[in-house]
């Protein structure tokens, strides 16, 4: 059985940094293309930050500079380093899982960016 599981959301003041992870199981992890979606209320879910088996990454126009993915193939985890947090980041974090049409997502975790 597949599962991706996040952890690390939370209530983050704007300027402030937060770190989520998303480990799996169930799946070849270091094959698989990794990434972080999110989705705000009234929003489509966007890609946020991803990372390919080989290690290359691409990232939003929006968090550029801000955000940044990496991946330990030892413990099978993702992980989404978000600095420089504004409101307009909050939203629900999704992780993603994916191998040519095979897709798997994990449950989300919130994060919200307030004072």
């Amino acid at each position: 059985q597949v599962q991706l599981v996040e952890s690390g959301g939370g209530l983050v003041q704007p300027g402030g940094s937060l770190r989520l992870s998303c480990a799996a199981s169930g799946i070849i992890f270091s094959i698989y293309t990794m990434g972080w979606y999110r989705q705000a209320p009234g929003k489509q879910r966007e890609l946020v930050v991803s990372i390919s088996s080989g290690g290359g990454t691409k990232a939003a126009d929006s968090v550029k500079g801000r955000f940044a993915i990496s991946r330990d193939n030892a413990k099978n985890t993702v992980y989404l380093q978000a600095n420089s947090l504004k409101p307009e980041d909050t939203a629900v974090y999704y992780c993603n899982a994916e191998y040519g049409v095979t897709s798997y997502w994990g449950q989300g975790t919130q994060l919200t960016v307030s004072s």
